[in-house]
């Protein structure tokens, strides 16, 4: 009888405490930072230069996942960015790059572009994780993007933000588009006329970011009550002296740490710790200075795309006949003319398949591969180039040196009751959205295939 009577307590014991794990509250907070072009070796390398309440705090405090890397290539902070806030690869997103080009008219189009609102996040093709917090919370919950750029602002935000902010390039002021709410608009108005200090400083800078999202939380009551609000907030870690960068990049992370200390600090002081859950990656490339290989004598060249592209068209017209049968290129895809491929009732997988057997003989050539994506955000043929090769367009002057090496970098889960922990199993950052979706207790984005990592 005593057995059945332990048991029967056993079992309500275990039973409450599975419902106190249920009921436990979301955060009142998401805070998803995002830093361009971080590396887990330069956090490593400056560390002893840092406070106790930047990287320290973070990574000694927070669930830290070391092996981390994105699930598609090329990356750059676009691509990145919209993956983190979807859960997704740019094969689902649609933003595959900070720039394509546009099928019709074959000129660039910037990923946020928009011929009505001048910017927006129009191009994103599926839901992002602050989107389905706007859902399930009956549009309740507070969302904004913060950026020193726009793409980085309005792409963490998604569709559905009260609005995200960045910095205009030529007054050094904030700035936002129509797209959002005429409420948040007026809040930044508001903003500028009690810092006007703001627009004689055109600098970007990771402290003017830090020092905007906090007035932005204060002042728009984030946190402030049991709906979850989130804030997107890109910082970045990138280098601008090509000659000195060794130098400067110990005056980045050791700035940045003291931007995320502050940062860090004050969002818990106003909000408290267990009631904010923070989020912090990175964009997973680094825009490495230009190095004369030939000089020591390491395998370089150039390959040179419009040259080559125009060499292919000649070759395609020996085949099927004169015409116009390669459109573009632009970095480094290839376009082909569908229409005059169809039109002459050509098949289009035999002038790909002729195709990649021409490009994949030239010098500095290593791959050849067709595209991942829909062709309205992408070229036909992708070109990879061998490692340390220069790619370069003569049209437009555009060059870039191809690299194929790892990146290292970190996924860090902090506050909000997270336990410390470093985990070196290999992650993919289109977790980091179901995870999010997991600890506020609604639907991962539309396209979002990942598992919850916790």
């Amino acid at each position: 009888m005593n057995k059945y009577i332990s048991a029967i307590v056993l079992a309500a014991i275990s039973s409450a405490e599975v419902e106190a794990q249920t009921l436990q509250p979301a955060p009142r907070l998401v805070v998803n930072i995002t830093i361009d072009q971080l590396r887990t070796d330069y956090i490593e390398h400056f560390a002893p230069l840092y406070s106790q309440g930047g990287f320290k705090k973070l990574l000694g405090e927070g669930r830290v996942y070391e092996a981390v890397c994105y699930p598609f290539s090329p990356v750059d902070k676009a691509s990145a960015i919209t993956a983190i806030a979807t859960g997704t690869t740019p094969y689902y997103n649609n933003i595959p790059a900070e720039r394509w080009l546009d099928r019709n008219t074959l000129r660039p189009i910037f990923c946020v572009d928009d011929p009505k609102f001048y910017a927006s996040p129009q191009n994103i093709a599926t839901s992002t994780i602050s989107d389905e917090l706007k859902v399930s919370s009956d549009g309740a919950s507070v969302v904004f993007g913060i950026a020193c750029l726009p793409d980085a602002a309005i792409l963490s935000a998604g569709h559905a933000a009260d609005a995200a902010f960045w910095i205009d390039e030529s007054s050094g002021m904030w700035i936002t588009s129509e797209y959002y709410s005429e409420e948040a608009r007026q809040w930044l108005k508001l903003y500028r006329s009690k810092n006007p200090q703001t627009a004689k400083n055109k600098k970007r800078t990771n402290e003017e970011a830090c020092n905007f999202s906090l007035d932005c939380i204060t002042e728009n009551s984030m946190g402030r009550d049991a709906v979850t609000d989130y804030l997107a907030v890109t910082f970045s870690a990138k280098g601008e002296n090509k000659t000195k960068w060794q130098t400067e990049m110990k005056d980045i992370y050791v700035s940045l740490d003291k931007v995320l200390a502050q940062f860090v600090s004050t969002i818990e002081e106003k909000i408290g710790k267990d009631n904010v859950l923070f989020v912090l990656t990175s964009t997973g490339y680094t825009d490495d200075p230009q190095v004369d290989y030939a000089k020591y004598h390491i395998p370089t060249g150039t390959f040179y795309i419009n040259r080559t592209a125009n060499l292919l068209n000649l070759y395609l017209s020996a085949i099927y006949g004169q015409g116009m049968y390669v459109e573009t290129c632009f970095h480094n895809q290839i376009y082909l003319n569908r229409k005059l491929i169809e039109k002459n009732h050509i098949s289009y997988a035999d002038v790909v398949s002729r195709s990649k057997e021409f490009l994949i003989q030239n010098a500095g050539v290593r791959e050849v591969k067709e595209s991942p994506y829909t062709p309205a955000i992408s070229g036909d043929l992708l070109v990879e180039i061998s490692p340390g090769w220069q790619l370069l367009n003569e049209d437009n002057r555009e060059n870039f040196t191809w690299r194929a090496s790892f990146i290292p970098f970190p996924i860090i889960f902090y506050g909000s009751g997270i336990k410390a922990e470093h985990i070196n199993t290999p992650v993919t950052v289109d977790c980091i959205a179901p995870t999010i979706a997991k600890a506020i207790q609604i639907r991962a984005p539309n396209a979002c295939k990942e598992a919850p990592l916790f």
